[in-house]
């Protein structure tokens, strides 16, 4: 058996859920919603931001074991690495493919934010729970 952190597999579990919904609204707004504006690189959004994700889980769960007082210094390195890589993927696709350029930038930039909202969300969670866990784990071993 694969020895995996429960949150780990929380992460990848809702990260991969949210990856399949998300691709699917996506791809029903642009056919049906925004009809004509379907692009051929549009597979490629969602895919980038599973894989990245799935990246910066990794990441994080070896900073958890091997240094977790870098976490936060990993939070924004991932950030910051992101967003140069998204950038220089978009202005690549938008030169190599001008007539979807406009279609690709906004799909992007909107599952950027998306992505951002979500990864936020996750990891404020995460560690909301974690302090609580501590503060019980605390206040247990002073009553013990």
């Amino acid at each position: 058996m694969v020895n995996i952190s429960k949150t780990k597999r929380n992460f990848i579990g809702l990260h991969t859920l949210f990856a399949i919904l998300s691709a699917a609204i996506g791809a029903v707004i642009l056919h049906f919603a925004l009809p004509g504006h379907y692009f051929g690189g549009y597979p490629f959004i969602p895919v980038y931001f599973y894989l990245f994700g799935l990246f910066s889980i990794y990441m994080f769960d070896a900073c958890r074991l091997h240094a977790p007082q870098r976490m936060l210094l990993l939070y924004l390195a991932i950030k910051m690495v992101k967003m140069i890589l998204s950038i220089i993927l978009v202005l690549i696709y938008c030169l190599a493919v001008r007539e979807e350029a406009k279609a690709f930038l906004l799909t992007f930039i909107s599952f950027y934010l998306i992505y951002l909202i979500f990864e936020t969300w996750f990891f404020f969670s995460f560690e909301v729970n974690r302090k609580l866990k501590k503060k019980n784990k605390k206040k247990n071993e002073t009553v013990a």
